[in-house]
């Protein structure tokens, strides 16, 4: 298998290279540095054949690259938000080295100024998508956000950032450890199994919360993106964007403090240390308490990076990172008697905490990546990207309150976590652009490989008296004088470490074909190879390995994606797409065999919009998620007798998710921008079979708010008696939505007792059953409004801001048990000097 694999890899990369060689003397490419008037780099600069749809931007060294032109005469233009429009004329010839070179009359410094504002631009090229895709030419919903929004907002946590890109939520704490977001009605989880959040392209387990603040940008990319990544979320991947060497010097320190005693000093330098050699260092450290009782955080992160450049056509990229994070786990304020409202709000304080005080939650995580860009010509490059992650997690305290009595009551009982997880990931990306016949192409061919190794330990639980179990207490969460009745800290000891590898890896092509200047399709495949492996289990008391009852498990799925793109101007794309991704399940059929994957289509349309000069953008997509082969209980087994066996299933089922976005973004000039963006998203099951344990057709799927909504917008005074005043407002919605669990199929209408309410379902089967009972948790939406306010002079800045200055209460979901109330009014302030 593995060498048919290369063989194959070997194949198509000489019959790309023989391609690329026929066609260049029929058409060529234009590339260039642009330098500011001090010499430094230009990135993020705009640079366009005028006349025609040809263009890119800058990267991070000034350096440009315009392929797949006829040789002729055009107008090269160089633009950027705040800075006045270079032309030049030039002759592009074949046979030559067709360079141009620019040089603004900004230096270094004034174009950084300027880059503040005009970062915010909405259509972007994203990391994420692997092959430079010019942003209009992307049949996809995605967004960026900057450093500058992040630094604006004062954001920590990615959950801060993320409400920034419509559709995208923020629907559990899990634990008050770490966070999971929604979109499109799917979900994406912590950990690197999960596979939907990624660090600069490389999968990422994200406990303990990655440090926001530190990044140079974080990418999301809306919809399927299995082509490109394989098994992840179909609503949804997030790419978090590290910041990067640089060969000029500079930096700066700052000192966040805020409400609830929080401090959090960040350092962040960078410069050359030889003519090819720079460096990078960002450093941070947070010291917090919280609005929620006896709960403290306590987290260091440090950036270092490395950037070497071998001649001008090989980068070689050196990046780490570690975070410790310490954190009070607090899973919420419980749901007695599996109901809760907003009116039962006064029942419940913001800031009632009913843990243990002693409870805690210790992360430690290491990374390291090594990314190699050689650009072979003009017009082909290769990327290899390789990272390891290790994530160590030790906790101790109570459980989630699942079954609180409606008077209150809670019996809590022991838990403990001690888990570790090693990600190794590799990709490489072959990216082309040539010529067949009139035919233009922008080639992506690639192969990742991805290894999880994760490991968790259980226990044994001993009280001071000798006592072994995870009987803890009993409280009662109305009456504060019964919280920590028992406040001593049982004896823990591991008793099993059961690990459990997997392995997941894929080969993919992605072509941008150009018909004309106004046509163009986007095709591409990938294969997906994924095993899960046997567990081992070694049992500490007995010093006994033995292997686990589940045997080796492997799944295989094709993931295929078609868009047609019209562009009738310059500035607008109309695209229409179809893909789909895959989602691995548990069980067996009838027969007893493991369930294949479940394939989810996905079908959307929109249009990309740039005015201006790029200095507005306005995108608008709306799309239909229907997994077909929802994975369900089976309505009768082998023998076509009733199946009684939920973990028999079949894959016969339905959802579907329907939805819109709309998103809005401008610089009209260096000193104002704004964001906004409205979702809304109808995720449902459409087909059930109405047998015991089968979902409840029609009902909404938890944790999807209908509606959500962003809005910022940012103001820099730059004359008279208020130059260097900012002024800036943010505010952000979630609509109704579901927490608690989706009702199943299987009691009988007189079965219910006093502490469910039935749900009588339709049943095409005539079974007469009802939902098991209502164990959803209806929440309403909520609008938070935050206020910012600062003044900068020369390197000296200062920002406020005032976080849901109206002091809204409402509440996000943790595991589906309990209910985190949102944060109330805060006060934030940083403190920065930059050189």
């Amino acid at each position: 298998m593995n060498k048919i694999y290369l063989i194959l890899l070997l194949n198509l990369f000489c019959v790309l290279i023989g391609n690329q060689a026929s066609a260049q003397s029929k058409y060529v490419s234009l590339s260039g540095n642009v330098k500011t008037s001090d010499g430094k780099p230009a990135s993020f600069v705009s640079v366009a054949l005028a006349g025609t749809n040809k263009g890119t931007m800058t990267d991070d060294n000034g350096y440009y690259l315009i392929a797949n032109i006829k040789p002729g005469n055009y107008t090269l233009k160089v633009s950027f938000v705040g800075l006045k429009t270079q032309e030049r004329q030039v002759n592009v010839t074949a046979g030559s080295k067709n360079q141009v070179d620019f040089s603004i009359s900004e230096n270094a410094s004034q174009l950084n100024e300027v880059v503040i504002t005009g970062s915010q631009t909405l259509n972007k090229p994203v990391a994420l998508g692997k092959a430079n895709i010019r942003p209009l030419d992307l049949p996809q919903s995605t967004g960026v956000i900057s450093s500058t929004v992040i630094a604006d907002q004062q954001a920590i946590r990615l959950g801060d950032v993320v409400k920034n890109v419509s559709g995208v939520s923020l629907t559990q704490t899990r634990g008050g450890v770490a966070e999971t977001f929604s979109s499109r009605g799917y979900s994406i989880g912590v950990a690197g199994s999960g596979g939907s959040i990624f660090k600069n392209g490389i999968i990422s387990n994200t406990q303990g919360f990655p440090d926001a603040s530190t990044l140079e940008s974080i990418e999301v990319l809306k919809g399927s993106s299995a082509l490109l990544y394989g098994n992840v979320s179909g609503g949804v991947i997030i790419n978090l964007v590290t910041k990067k060497p640089r060969f000029d010097w500079g930096g700066s320190v700052s000192m966040l403090v805020g409400s609830f005693n929080q401090y959090k000093p960040t350092v962040d330098l960078y410069g050359p240390i030889s003519k090819n050699l720079a460096f990078r260092v960002v450093a941070t450290h947070e010291n917090a308490d919280s609005y929620r009782d006896v709960v403290h955080v306590n987290r260091t992160y440090v950036n270092p990076s490395l950037l070497y450049k071998i001649g001008t056509k090989t980068d070689i990229l050196l990046e780490g990172d570690y975070l410790k994070s310490n954190i009070v786990p607090d899973a919420g304020v419980g749901v007695p008697n599996n109901r809760i409202t907003i009116t039962e709000v006064p029942k419940q304080p913001r800031n009632r905490f009913i843990y243990p005080n002693w409870a805690y939650n210790n992360t430690e995580q290491g990374s390291g990546y090594l990314t190699i860009n050689h650009r072979f010509t003009d017009n082909w490059k290769l990327t290899a990207i390789g990272g390891l992650q290790n994530t160590k997690v030790n906790g101790f305290g109570v459980g989630v309150p699942m079954t609180i009595a409606a008077n209150g009551d809670w019996t809590r009982t022991l838990s403990a976590v001690k888990s570790a997880e090693k990600d190794y990931s590799a990709q490489i990306n072959l990216n082309g652009a040539f010529k067949t016949g009139f035919l233009g192409h922008q080639l992506l061919f690639g192969t990742d490989f991805t290894r999880i190794v994760a490991q968790n330990n259980t226990f044994k639980y001993t009280s001071a008296a000798g006592v072994v179990g995870t009987a803890y207490d009993k409280i009662n969460i109305f009456d504060p004088a019964t919280f920590n009745v028992r406040t001593d800290i049982p004896a823990i000891a591991d008793t099993a470490l059961t690990t459990t590898p997997q392995n997941r890896m894929g080969i993919y092509a992605q072509d941008l074909i150009s018909i004309t200047s106004k046509f163009k399709v986007l095709a591409g495949l990938r294969w997906s190879y994924q095993k899960a492996y046997r567990t081992t289990i070694f049992n500490y008391d007995r010093q006994q390995e033995r292997r686990g009852a589940t045997a080796d498990k492997s799944d295989n799925a094709f993931s295929p994606k078609l868009a047609l793109i019209y562009q009738p101007v310059q500035t607008t794309s109309v695209y229409a797409s179809y893909t789909n991704n895959f989602t691995i399940n548990s069980g067996i059929d009838i027969f007893g065999n493991n369930l294949k994957p479940s394939i989810v289509n996905q079908y959307e349309a929109g249009v990309k919009n740039e005015f201006l000069n790029g200095r507005l953008s306005a995108n608008l997509s709306v799309y239909r998620i229907r997994n077909s082969n929802f994975a369900q209980t089976a309505l009768v087994d082998q023998n076509g007798n009733p199946n009684t066996n939920t973990n028999i299933k079949t894959l016969s089922g339905e959802t579907t998710s329907d939805g819109l976005e709309v998103d809005l973004n401008g610089s009209l000039s260096k000193n104002f921008y704004f964001i906004a963006g409205y979702g809304y998203n109808y995720m449902r099951y459409t087909n059930t079979t109405g047998v015991a344990g089968s979902q409840v057709e029609g009902e909404r799927l938890i944790n999807n708010p209908s509606h959500t909504a962003n809005g910022s917008i940012f103001y820099t005074f730059d004359g008279g008696s208020v130059k260097g005043l900012k002024i800036g407002a943010s505010a952000f919605y979630t609509g109704k939505r579901f927490g608690g669990n989706n009702n199943t199929v299987g009691v009988a209408p007189g079965e219910l007792n006093s502490t469910r309410t039935g749900v009588t379902t339709a049943n095409p089967n005539g079974t007469g059953k009802t939902s098991s009972y209502n164990a959803l948790l209806p929440l309403t939406g909520f609008t938070t409004v935050d206020l910012s306010a600062g003044y900068s002079f020369k390197h000296i800045s200062l920002l406020t801001k005032v976080a849901n200055i109206f002091d809204t209460f409402n509440y996000v979901v943790h595991d589906r048990y309990s209910l985190n109330p949102i944060p109330p009014r805060m006060f934030v302030a940083t403190l920065a000097y930059k050189f």
